[in-house]
């Protein structure tokens, strides 16, 4: 289970929700419409265990996420879910991830401070023996038209977040 943010971490005008994640529970968000641009040449890393718990970051992945290592290591990486997005990407990256296969898509992730920025994600199983034994998530910056397309595409989608 994922606590609620800290409305002392965020940065100017919020809105507030409440969302239940799939398999991790409900969750209070805080956020805002502050975008932070992706950093030309930079590629975040992560790697998961089987569940999404985030076993290692990169140091883009704490300057672009606003946490710190320390609070995103044994984390879900929903903590970094933004309301804006619809279930079916995830629903769709999991059942890609855990047939064995990679995935790619575009997805909104949600800072510390409230603040958004777009990624291009990647992520690979890493497989051991035949057996999946977690993931590894790579994330670019990606093109401002392919954000714009998504923009568009993902609140018809949103049937229910």
């Amino acid at each position: 289970m994922l606590e609620d943010m800290n409305i002392n971490d965020i940065v100017g005008e919020y809105k507030q929700i409440t969302l239940d994640l799939y398999a991790i529970g409900a969750r209070k968000f805080f956020y805002t419409e502050i975008e932070t641009p992706y950093p030309e040449g930079k590629i975040i890393v992560s790697t998961s265990d089987t569940k999404g718990v985030i076993t290692h970051v990169n140091h883009v992945f704490v300057e672009m996420s606003g946490y710190t290592k320390k609070e995103l290591l044994g984390k879900n990486h929903a903590i970094l879910r933004h309301p804006d997005m619809p279930k079916m990407p995830f629903k769709e990256l999991w059942d890609t991830i855990q047939s064995g296969k990679k995935w790619q898509g575009i997805i909104k992730n949600l800072r510390k401070d409230g603040g958004y920025y777009w990624v291009k994600a990647t992520v690979i199983p890493n497989i051991k023996n035949g057996v999946i034994v977690g993931y590894t998530s790579v994330r670019r910056k990606p093109s401002a038209l392919v954000v714009a397309e998504f923009i568009k595409r993902y609140p018809t989608l949103r049937g229910s977040k």
